[in-house]
């Protein structure tokens, strides 16, 4: 059972939701096969590399019911799919500007039946709305990431954690980070998954 690593790490979640995470190695096996949104030699690493590390985002928050997510280059549906399975009443606005990507996004979503997941081509910018948090896996610098994004990013903050962005970064972060210059917080994952995958993977939270 490939999605037994999901359950491990989150033991409450439901049969549905099991059966949800079990569906996603085929499907983007298949979609894969047409359209190359994994790298052909990670695509046996699916619930480790890709739905696993989306899913870090929920060790240091949970999402309330109502919840507003926009996922910026989202790719195949990272870490959108991953979190709109986990909490199902949180609404996931997934954006990238490759359409061919967002067909896997919205493929993947109805096989699923995720009712939870909107699918747009087009860039966060021309994006409608206000969200709570800006979600992201390794889409580019924070200092340009954060100037498309601020505007839509709601003020009604009512998180443990402030609304703003929640990205999934890799290696060191320093000069990113000096760069970036405004005040953020940064999550080592690897105190959350035993796995040498997390060792220098972290989170990063922009309050607004």
């Amino acid at each position: 059972m490939k999605a037994a690593i999901i359950k491990q790490y989150f033991p409450s979640i439901t049969e549905q939701q099991l059966a949800q995470f079990e569906q996603l190695f085929p499907l983007y096996a298949e979609w894969n096969e047409k359209i190359n949104v994994i790298s052909r030699k990670d695509i046996d690493n699916l619930m480790l590399h890709h739905v696993l590390h989306s899913l870090a985002i929920a060790k240091f928050i949970d999402f309330k019911p109502g919840t507003e997510i926009l996922d910026v280059g989202t790719g195949g549906g990272f870490p959108g799919i991953p979190l709109a399975i986990l909490f199902p009443e949180v609404n996931f606005h997934l954006v990238d500007s490759i359409g061919k990507k967002i067909k896997v996004v919205q493929g993947v979503a109805d096989a699923l039946g995720l009712k939870n997941v909107q699918a747009t081509h087009g860039r966060a910018e021309d994006v409608d709305g206000e969200f709570e948090f800006v979600v992201s896996r390794a889409v580019t610098r924070l200092l340009p990431f954060f100037g498309w994004v601020k505007n839509k990013i709601s003020l009604n903050s009512y998180h443990d954690l402030q609304n703003g962005l929640l990205c999934l970064k890799g290696g060191d972060l320093q000069e990113e980070l000096q760069e970036f210059g405004r005040k953020h917080k940064v999550y080592h994952l690897s105190k959350s998954f035993k796995e040498d995958f997390f060792e220098t993977k972290k989170l990063v939270h922009v309050a607004l």
